[in-house]
């Protein structure tokens, strides 16, 4: 099992650092099982000040589309936002299916927050677009940094 590199590790100091400046908070978040799931989740959790549960689920890990749909449909409807996170292909192939031909491969670490017009996470299984609220990734900040993700970093 690989763990994360130490450029993969700031990189998750500063996409942490970009959520909680917009107070991203989930209720709930989901995760493969996969070591570098495993520490992504954990350190956004961080980062994020959030203390709720964290489920790695086995499913998640090199699964298909389906499969992750199912899963993020059978969630409880009281949680309003979930974080899922994952692996590619079936990040990009998620992302195409609610933002369309906006993606072509989804960046290792890219944060992508859907918007979507429900009432129970079941309806997902019919849903065919989402509202993008935002979408980052670390190379976006390759050039630019906003300081206030630069002071908390240091």
């Amino acid at each position: 099992m690989r763990g994360i590199n130490k450029r993969g590790l700031e990189d998750l100091k500063m996409m942490g650092s970009y959520m909680a400046l917009r107070k991203v908070k989930p209720d709930f978040i989901l995760s493969s099982c996969a070591l570098r799931a495993q520490q992504t989740a954990e350190s956004l959790a961080m980062r994020i000040d959030y203390t709720g549960d964290i489920q790695y689920m086995d499913e998640l890990y090199l699964t298909k589309m389906e499969m992750a749909l199912n899963v993020l449909s059978t969630q409880e409807d009281s949680y309003d936002s979930i974080f899922f996170i994952g692996h590619n292909p079936v990040l990009t192939e998620l992302a195409k299916l609610w933002v369309k031909d906006y993606f072509f491969k989804f960046p290792s670490l890219g944060i992508l927050a859907l918007n979507f017009n429900i009432d129970s996470w079941n309806e997902l299984l019919q849903m065919e677009k989402a509202e993008m609220d935002f979408f980052i990734f670390p190379k976006q900040f390759k050039y630019y940094m906003p300081k206030q993700i630069q002071d908390t970093l240091s």
